[in-house]
């Protein structure tokens, strides 16, 4: 930034001063409400998140500059993930209880010396793509990854002179980050539902009527799945599948990728509710004919067999190009495929029936994977066709809510990071919207701030240009 009128340049060391925690070991560890509140580095999300599923309770002596507020701002020390994404990620500690709050020696507080910054300012700055990196770049260690701390004071930081116009980024930016939560608690709300919705509908289904069927008014009989109604077939995949296998990563690797071709399925892209090709690679069309036998098809059920997204699953939508798969992703094919009873199929595995077998496949292994016998001795409910088709529709009018609210928090993600980037960074002022509100105060004897529709103006721009609105649902 070039003297950007109204913003300096600064470090880091200038305006706070960092307060490492404390040192423990695990005997200092006690039951809650026997001890402090006791935040550990499990506490930090690379989204900057806090994580109260991270919170321990602590025993030992603390100083008084070791005890913490509610609204403070905190920086991890190290990564237990070596990834780098979380060492000096900041976060701001939330209303946990009325006990001391402390820290361990994996954090550090960060202590504004200068009155003229706004602390959440502060925490959003810390959380832009440039101060990530230099975070990165000042981390070392073999298992662990450690913070440079001495080297933190030194980090060059550009900001606002006016704490108002500080305090109405974090504002915005804020408001934002409480419509994401607001959106994932809705997501996890409608999971639950879905999810509780599939059990019913895949263990007892429906009968005639479009009730869900209860042992009290319809008939069960014993099943390796236990109790299903009378209706229905227990059938393997390999019974249900005229196709079980997966393809192979060409010779060269990612060296042969196109950016155009026979679309190439990576575990990436397969997810639960679809595909999602985002970073999409693909092969010509010389190694695809060499790999015709992994061909995919419109429904076809892909299944990850291997690593982390082991079991992740969804079907193949009708697409206009050809796909194949590499030899992490399993292809089942059912003899005569409908969509319908593609996506029940889909729908057993995603299920807690079919996680559960890959769980007990897996259990013990060193390795996670599976091959292609066990995949086609997965044990699948098979109702008759027309009910198949019946609970395939109410499974997919299920899962609608679920993807309005995912393309909704993707949108706000996107929005957040473009507003940081140009709020934080003096692209975009936000002083026409501080300006309006002192003539709007000084008009009716108050300060009162009032919220108006205008656009923030970036530097050198007028309101024509390619401006952003300093508002949620306005940019």
């Amino acid at each position: 930034m070039k003297n950007m009128e109204g913003w300096i340049r600064t470090t880091l060391g200038d305006v706070a001063t960092l307060v490492k925690g404390i040192p423990y070991a695990s005997e200092d560890y006690c039951s809650p409400g026997e001890g402090a509140v006791f935040i550990t580095i499990k506490c930090v999300s690379k989204s900057g998140g806090f994580k109260i599923e991270g919170v321990k309770y602590f025993k030992g002596s603390i100083t008084d500059s070791q005890v913490l507020q509610p609204g403070e701002l905190l920086i991890a020390n190290t990564d237990l993930t070596r990834a780098g994404d979380i060492v000096g990620c900041p976060i701001i500690i939330p209303m946990i209880s009325d006990q001391t709050i402390t820290m361990s020696m994996d954090l550090s507080k960060l202590v504004e010396d200068d009155t003229r910054i706004d602390r959440n300012f502060l925490y959003y700055k810390l959380m832009t793509d440039p101060v990530r990196r230099f975070m990165k770049d000042h981390a070392s260690g073999s298992t662990v990854l450690h913070l440079q701390t001495r080297a933190v004071p030194s980090l060059e930081l550009e900001i606002p002179t006016s704490k108002p116009e500080q305090t109405k980024i974090a504002e915005i930016l804020s408001t934002v980050d409480r419509v994401i939560e607001q959106t994932e608690a809705l997501i996890a709300k409608q999971q639950r539902i879905k999810t509780g919705l599939m059990q019913d509908l895949l263990t007892r289904g429906i009968d005639e009527h479009g009730n869900i069927r209860s042992e009290e008014t319809h008939q069960f009989n014993d099943s390796p799945l236990g109790r299903i109604p009378v209706e229905w077939e227990v059938r393997t995949i390999d019974e249900l599948a005229v196709y079980v296998g997966s393809g192979i990563t060409p010779r060269g690797g990612e060296s042969v990728y196109t950016k155009e071709g026979v679309l190439f399925i990576r575990s990436q892209n397969v997810h639960f509710g679809g595909l999602e090709l985002a970073d999409a690679s693909y092969i010509p069309q010389r190694i695809h004919d060499y790999m015709k036998k992994s061909e995919v098809f419109e429904n076809d059920v892909l299944i990850n067999i291997t690593g982390a997204s082991i079991g992740r699953c969804c079907c193949m939508p009708s697409m206009n190009c050809m796909a194949n798969v590499n030899q992490h992703v399993c292809v089942i094919r059912l003899d005569k495929a409908t969509q319908s009873d593609a996506g029940f199929l889909t729908a057993v595995l995603e299920s807690s029936i079919g996680q559960d077998q890959i769980h007990r496949f897996n259990a013990g292994g060193n390795r996670e994977g599976l091959n292609y016998q066990q995949v086609r001795s997965f044990v699948i409910p098979w109702p008759k066709m027309v009910e198949r088709q019946q609970l395939y529709k109410l499974i997919r009018e299920s899962s609608k809510a679920m993807k309005v609210y995912c393309r909704n928090l993707q949108k706000l993600r996107s929005l957040k990071t473009a507003l940081m980037q140009d709020l934080l960074t003096g692209k975009v002022r936000v002083t026409p919207l501080l300006d309006e509100m002192e003539v709007i105060g000084d008009e009716s004897g108050q300060n009162t701030p009032v919220h108006q529709d205008r656009r923030a103006q970036p530097c050198g721009e007028t309101p024509t240009g390619s401006a952003c609105r300093a508002g949620v649902g306005d940019y």
